[in-house]
């Protein structure tokens, strides 16, 4: 709201030219003239407490003096106190409406940011009802007027919010902002505003986490070094696994431009050393306020970098597979402004994005926008979040949590404790996809000890790869988000082992409450060694293979290529419904359907037998249809390398 405030003169410079240029002053009075002259140099040589004085000094001896009331307005305006311009904008104008009719645009512009919207829609349809307005004027004033109305139809409109303070654990009567939230919800992250522990009397911006408990959010703890330094850190994104910083820090010896991005990889309990992300991300210009995809892989960010629509726009760059990242690509018209655009916070569910914009239509300041992205992947119009979410203040740095029903940002609500966190409800209407995960620990199923392992999320229906990662090589712990609006493969693989194959039908039938806690045991590649392929479909009562199922035996078919000398056996199981005959048969010709999959994709049918089994070897009871679907399976068996 502030920066709204300062840029009515560039935006309106049109209307506010003029006052120092006429001839006559409205006062007759010497003293008075003396003074309001006074005032007009401090003001010009931006010493604003002495042209305070100055001005309110003329106006005390001559109290109809129009040009030292609108002027003073102008100080205060340029102070960064609107209501004070508003207060003196109107006495100015009450003593004679006429003198100066450009006077009730700025008027209109500091009532639009202070929330006053009816009334600045009438200081604006004042103003062209007076004669001397031009068409310029005309066509900008009617924009201003669209404004107010867009802002009162969401104040008419409003949407429900709730705030409420996370608690005391995380708020001080420090400043706490930028929040950062893991998909389970176990580890928020935020920038607090401190006494510096280098520089007495200074402030200093640091990292503080805290871990979620049975009985809430512990204690905020200081990340401690590498993370925190005797410099300014801050507007940080953690990925969803709570494995991956990436932040903001300004004028460092290792900078690449003003502000860059650093970021930082935690293993174990340790966090290494933060890295400046360096070109292409990073550039002379400004990097900031980043956020980063569920996996880790894309970032979004703000810049004011050249090749954008305004000032700062948003910006993206994917990381390849060998980890370099991409030269950053603009958002585009959608969802760049002529202004500033800022925060971006991509939810986990890589569709719904949120930002904060200063231009886009609102509430006056920036306000919280999101844009999803369509069936071809380009983002949609921005929808302004509403009314009392935002409003003519700053609102920025929202996040949503993984389930899409909770948001967090910073507020000064309770303004002696200065910024605090809050959440509250997210509005169903501006809700993203909502994410589930999967979550636990890889290790070797023969000795239990802990394994770095790649897991690759893939859509069952376009083939697309949704979410890749690794687990954690201290622990072996991982987290997978899963959005919940479509049919997942899951491939867990590690060099040596036998890959891990999952499948999550969410489409429709997911229960949308529950995580997925699983550990993955891996089998090391050796003669007996076994595993269920998940994501192997076929007709119903028949052998043929579902398009669905070449995904699975794809990665089967690279496994084998990889491992060249490995031997295996398909075998195909079935349920009892029906004779022991009919599955004998019908699972043999679906372990021979997979077999000359394979053979037409390059493996040689020396290394591939097949098998049916039936109902002879079943993994669960066949009186319950999740037993049936159970039962209902295709293996593959190590027989030999």
């Amino acid at each position: 709201m502030l920066r709204k405030i300062l840029l009515i003169f560039i935006l309106v410079g049109i209307f506010t030219c003029g006052i120092y240029a006429q001839q006559t002053l409205s006062s007759s009075k010497k003293k008075a003239v003396k003074a309001y002259t006074a005032g007009t140099q401090y003001y010009q040589g931006r010493d604003f407490n002495n042209a305070i004085l100055s001005f309110k000094q003329a106006l005390v001896i001559d109290p109809e003096f129009i040009e030292a009331y609108l002027v003073l307005a102008e100080v205060y305006m340029d102070n960064r106190k609107p209501e004070q311009a508003i207060e003196y904008l109107k006495k100015g104008l009450e003593i004679n409406p006429d003198f100066y009719p450009r006077a009730f645009v700025n008027l209109g512009l500091l009532q639009f940011n202070t929330g006053n919207y009816s009334e600045a829609r009438e200081s604006f349809n004042h103003f062209l009802t007076t004669t001397s307005v031009t068409s310029q004027q005309k066509k900008q004033v009617d924009e201003e007027i669209k404004k107010c109305d867009f802002a009162l139809s969401l104040k008419n409109n409003p949407v429900a919010f709730n705030p409420v303070t996370i608690g005391p654990a995380i708020n001080s009567t420090y400043d706490e902002y930028w929040p950062s939230l893991s998909a389970d919800e176990q580890t928020l992250v935020i920038t607090r505003l401190s006494d510096s522990e280098t520089s007495p009397g200074k402030k200093q911006e640091d990292f503080f986490i805290s871990r979620h408990t049975k009985s809430g959010w512990d204690t905020l703890k200081s990340a401690g070094f590498p993370l925190n330094t005797p410099d300014n850190e801050g507007a940080q994104s953690i990925s969803a696994d709570g494995r991956i910083m990436v932040f903001t820090a300004c004028n460092r010896d290792d900078g690449v431009g003003r502000c860059d991005l650093y970021y930082s990889v935690r293993e174990g309990s340790r966090w290494s050393l933060p890295r400046n992300m360096g070109f292409p991300v990073n550039t002379k210009f400004k990097e900031t306020q980043p956020s980063l995809s569920a996996d880790g892989r894309t970032l979004y960010f703000s810049s004011d970098r050249p090749g954008g629509n305004g000032q700062l726009d948003l910006w993206v760059s994917k990381q390849n597979e060998n980890g370099i990242w991409s030269t950053p690509e603009n958002l585009g018209d959608k969802i760049n402004s002529s202004g500033n655009e800022m925060s971006p916070f991509i939810h986990q569910d890589n569709q719904t994005l949120y930002f904060s914009s200063d231009e886009l239509p609102g509430m006056g300041g920036y306000d919280i926008f999101l844009s999803r992205k369509d069936s071809t992947g380009s983002w949609g119009k921005p929808e302004n979040i509403g009314y009392p979410i935002n409003t003519y203040k700053d609102e920025f740095g929202l996040i949503v949590n993984s389930a899409g029903t909770l948001a967090y940002y910073s507020s000064d609500i309770i303004k002696e404790q200065g910024k605090d966190i809050f959440s509250f409800e997210l509005p169903r209407e501006v809700r993203p996809i909502e994410v589930s995960y999967m979550k636990g620990k890889v290790f070797d199923v023969t000795n239990k000890e802990v394994l770095s392992a790649r897991f690759e999320l893939v859509d069952l229906e376009t083939g697309a790869l949704i979410n890749q990662s690794f687990s954690d090589k201290q622990t072996g712990e991982f987290l997978v988000c899963i959005p919940v609006n479509k049919d997942y493969m899951l491939n867990v693989s590690r060099e040596g082992y036998l890959f891990y194959s999952d499948h999550f039908a969410l489409k429709n039938t997911y229960d949308k409450t529950e995580p997925f806690l699983k550990d993955i045991p891996l089998h090391p590649i050796r003669a007996g060694e076994s595993m269920v392929l998940k994501n192997i479909f076929y007709e119903t009562g028949l052998y043929q293979l579902l398009p669905e199922s070449k995904l699975e035996l794809d990665k089967l078919a690279a496994f084998l290529n990889t491992n060249s000398e490995v031997k295996i056996e398909i075998g195909g199981h079935t349920d009892n419904v029906g004779s022991q005959e009919y599955n004998l048969t019908l699972s043999e010709n679906r372990a021979k359907t997979v077999m000359e999959y394979l053979v037409n994709s390059g493996i040689s049918a020396q290394r591939l037998t097949y098998k049916g089994y039936g109902y002879s070897k079943s993994l669960a009871a066949n009186n319950t249809e999740e037993g049936r679907a159970q039962n209902r399976r295709t293996e593959m068996k190590i027989m030999g390398n």
